[in-house]
């Protein structure tokens, strides 16, 4: 029996301005509407036998440089996964870079026997605040949902039927 446990984010972030609306807009030029110009997507998964897969797309932010490339997606920095737990961060990557937190969450793990809530803590305080987001999972199954940001698009499911949605704090977090 296969019991997968998923988590997908979506993170906005808003600079100090938003994208200047165009004077004309062209007929003949498709406009891509906001949502899809910003944002991050990440799952990260587990099955019975403690198999992990783990995933961390790019989709910028605004303001961001001409020419920027997928900064979060990079092994270690913003994705990453060993035998104890797989993680998928989100938000401004080159703090997220520079933090290596999805490979700090496993390291503190392995290191000082930490658990996954308890080392994402760890990881996501060495990150200046208003800066990322990770969703992580362990091999037995515990789930980590953490920002520091205003609110984190987050979501939880399991095949024995539990489910979480949240964009804001709860009061368990």
């Amino acid at each position: 029996m296969l019991q997968v446990l998923c988590l997908w984010f979506c993170f906005n972030l808003q600079l100090d301005y938003t994208q200047p609306i165009q004077k004309e807009v062209p007929k003949d030029v498709a406009v891509a509407d906001g949502d899809s110009q910003i944002g991050t997507g990440g799952c990260v998964a587990v099955d019975s036998e403690g198999n992990f897969a783990t995933a961390t797309s790019t989709g910028g932010i605004v303001n961001k440089m001409v020419g920027q490339i997928g900064d979060t997606p990079i092994i270690g920095a913003g994705t990453y996964e060993n035998h104890l737990c797989a993680v998928s961060a989100t938000g401004r990557g080159e703090a997220i870079i520079r933090g290596t937190i999805a490979r700090d969450v496993a390291a503190v793990m392995e290191f000082k026997g930490l658990s996954l809530k308890e080392a994402a803590a760890y990881a996501m305080d060495r990150v200046p605040r208003g800066n990322a987001g990770l969703i992580a999972v362990s091999s037995t199954g515990e789930v980590a949902m953490l920002f520091n940001t205003t609110g984190m698009f987050r979501a939880c499911a399991t095949e024995d039927g539990y489910s979480e949605i949240s964009i804001w704090d709860s009061p368990t977090e």
